[in-house]
């Protein structure tokens, strides 16, 4: 298992962090397509503190991009031929299809689905009291 922090929260993987990330960003669309036909419906109390928690980790990434930016530049390590070597394997962690900077930008795209999607199952739980109401006469 691996742990992380993120914005003050321990988050635990199975340990393929990068395949995890990838993981919950397909369940996410699968969650935005499920609202989008209508198969669940989230009521006010329930969808929006879940838009609250979505919005302070959005704000958070958001927060962070300048300081992220250090990680998108070759470190400066010295002339030695140890310090040559490692100076593109640091970047390559931080910028290739695994690395952080990447699964962060994928984790602010879940977020961002998450967030479309408890709207709409927002939207579908007024849309279905609203039937029930009419349909009862009130």
């Amino acid at each position: 298992m691996v742990g992380v922090i993120v914005g003050g929260v321990r988050m635990t993987t199975g340990g393929n962090v990068p395949g995890d990330i990838a993981a919950i960003g397909s369940a996410m669309s699968g969650f935005l397509a499920a609202a989008s036909s209508g198969q669940f419906a989230v009521n006010d109390h329930g969808g929006k503190p879940l838009l609250e928690a979505i919005a302070k980790m959005r704000d958070w990434l958001a927060f962070k991009q300048g300081e992220l930016t250090v990680l998108e530049q070759e470190p400066m390590l010295g002339g030695t031929n140890a310090a040559r070597v490692m100076k593109p394997y640091v970047l390559q962690v931080a910028t290739d299809a695994q690395g952080f900077i990447t699964q962060l930008v994928a984790f602010d795209k879940a977020l961002e689905e998450a967030e479309a999607a408890i709207k709409v199952a927002m939207s579908n739980y007024r849309e279905v009291d609203e039937a029930s109401a009419r349909s009862l006469g009130t």
